[in-house]
């Protein structure tokens, strides 16, 4: 569990940079230079990241228990996830899609987040997916206080254009079904369908 809760603390902390200190963070990068502070922001996130999933792979083979989900809460799960993918390519393809979601991305990791917490009882769940969520929801509530300081920078992805939210639509319940009924199983050895 101890590296499960240091990947956390590196991964979302990296993450939190901005939410707990916007001004501080343009600060760090002007100083080092914006090569430079992509480069320690992107090392910190995979070091997390390796340690969220060896520590979560260590806490699977020992669970502790804090409840047993309803089989019913595995079918809510489902339709969570139902817009996850979409959104997350929602995020670098301009449309309606983007616009109606506003941050498509935080709404895509708050989904999969309230999805995997419903399904799943273990403490090591809790904290991953809980700590996912609960970083979400205050990088969505710190994105108004950065927009109305003027410390947003815009994210780069395709040109605007209607195509955008068909393939996003598309391309996401494609990937939802690829994820849902083969990778979901190949990666973590549970299969969301049977």
């Amino acid at each position: 569990m101890t590296w499960l809760l240091l990947g956390l603390v590196l991964f979302i902390g990296i993450h939190s940079v901005a939410i707990v200190a916007p001004r501080g963070r343009h600060a760090i990068a002007h100083r080092m230079g914006e090569g430079p502070w992509k480069g320690l922001y992107t090392v910190v996130a995979l070091a997390g990241f390796g340690l969220i999933v060896a520590g979560y792979s260590a806490a699977r083979q020992d669970p502790v228990v804090l409840w047993v989900p309803p089989v019913a809460m595995r079918h809510v799960a489902a339709l969570l996830m139902l817009p996850v993918f979409v959104l997350l390519l929602a995020a670098y393809l301009p449309g309606r899609i983007q616009r109606a979601a506003r941050h498509p991305m935080l709404a895509a990791t708050k989904f999969w987040a309230l999805a995997h917490l419903l399904a799943n009882g273990n403490l090591a769940d809790v904290l991953l997916f809980g700590s996912f969520l609960a970083w979400a929801v205050a990088d969505r509530i710190s994105l108004k206080r950065r927009a109305s300081a003027g410390l947003l920078r815009a994210v780069h992805g395709a040109s605007p254009g209607p195509a955008n939210d068909a393939i996003a639509l598309v391309g996401g319940l494609a990937l939802y079904a690829v994820f849902a009924f083969w990778a979901h199983g190949f990666l973590f050895d549970v299969r969301p369908f049977g």
